[in-house]
């Protein structure tokens, strides 16, 4: 690219990065590894977690997967698909499925990743009773005699969080160590994606619009099956985390408009494909979708300058027309308080 166009991507994305809330987001932070006092016992929950048994958990038992590495293994297994294939020609690749599987040995072996595990259903708890969550409890209840990583379990915690689950952790009040986790599409509080007070589904979803999003804003079924089989996800088998996947796309996203699952025109045999639904428009965006894309590939949005121009238009329309909006509103309260005025002022 021209150091010209990079150049005004970078100016593009500082000014918008400008207009975003300043939400502190959780440090990122490591600390300089030292000697522990003996290693944790693994966890009975993440290990040998079955990966295709139906999702039984309530509050009180969470199901997650069963590896938790600094980069999740769903989204390793994306970014190894076709999804992916078009992004590879904007960014190169940094892991392949080897260096994953390696990854993999080491987080079984490692007591720190095992706090990650733990953190992460711990953390997953938490959402799901609606209790707070403090640097204290998780000091206290998870991280224990390895509180000198805290700042590197908690890292990877989030991370996981993200991508397999669609969940943001962020520091809310610095000075009293208080954590939240946000859904990462703007619903209500009392509404979530799906998941009937189960595991969030929001990470998936996302990875779903994605696809959409990096196929032209329309993804054939094909397409959307090849990443969710390489993400472990198959039609007719339900999986311990989603259920059955097929149902879950094809049917409740599209009741709940977060995707439309349509014939294409003129096929035959007939072939089907997905768009986002109204639902999806409004409680997301394409940079939202492109940022968690990118973070599955360890960049930025600006690697993908195609996309990333086409987000940046995006995210300039929904300002123009937040500003018509707010202009609309303002003149018809306007006109409303004259008309009661004059309504008070005219003689009987």
């Amino acid at each position: 690219m021209p150091r010209g166009q990079k150049s005004k991507l970078r100016a593009r994305e500082k000014r918008r990065q400008a207009r975003e809330g300043p939400e502190r987001l959780v440090p990122a932070q490591t600390t300089a590894p030292e000697e522990e006092e003996s290693p944790s016992s693994p966890s009975p929950h993440f290990k040998d977690a079955p990966q295709s048994s139906p999702a039984t958990g309530t509050p009180g038992s969470p199901k997650v997967p069963g590896e938790v590495c600094s980069t999740s293994t769903t989204a390793a297994a994306a970014s190894n698909t076709k999804f992916n294939e078009d992004a590879s020609n904007q960014v190169e690749e940094k892991q392949n499925t080897s260096k994953a599987r390696d990854t993999t040995e080491q987080c079984r072996r490692s007591p720190i990743e095992e706090k990650v595990a733990l953190l992460v259903y711990y953390l997953l708890y938490k959402y799901q009773v609606k209790e707070p969550i403090t640097k204290a409890d998780m000091l206290r209840n998870v991280i224990q005699i390895y509180k000198n990583h805290f700042h590197e379990i908690l890292r990877k915690a989030s991370e996981h969080l993200e991508l397999v689950f669609g969940l943001d952790l962020k520091e809310m009040d610095p000075n009293r160590n208080t954590y939240v986790l946000i859904n990462k599409l703007e619903q209500s509080c009392d509404a979530r994606v799906n998941d009937n007070g189960g595991v969030p589904k929001t990470g998936l979803l996302m990875t779903v619009l994605g696809v959409i999003f990096t196929k032209g804003n329309r993804a054939t079924e094909e397409e959307v099956w090849e990443v969710l089989n390489m993400m472990g996800l198959y039609d007719g088998i339900k999986n311990f985390i989603y259920g059955d996947p097929k149902k879950l796309i094809t049917k409740d996203w599209v009741k709940e408009k977060y995707l439309e699952y349509r014939q294409v025109p003129n096929s035959d045999p007939p072939h089907y494909e997905f768009l986002w639904g109204p639902r999806a428009y409004a409680e997301t965006s394409k940079m939202k979708v492109l940022e968690f894309v990118a973070k599955t590939h360890d960049t930025v949005p600006t690697a993908f300058p195609g996309w990333y121009e086409e987000a940046l238009r995006d995210e300039e329309e929904r300002a123009r027309a937040r500003v018509l909006a707010k202009a609309s509103t303002a003149a018809m309260a306007s006109a409303r308080a004259k008309a009661i005025a004059s309504s008070f002022s005219s003689p009987k």
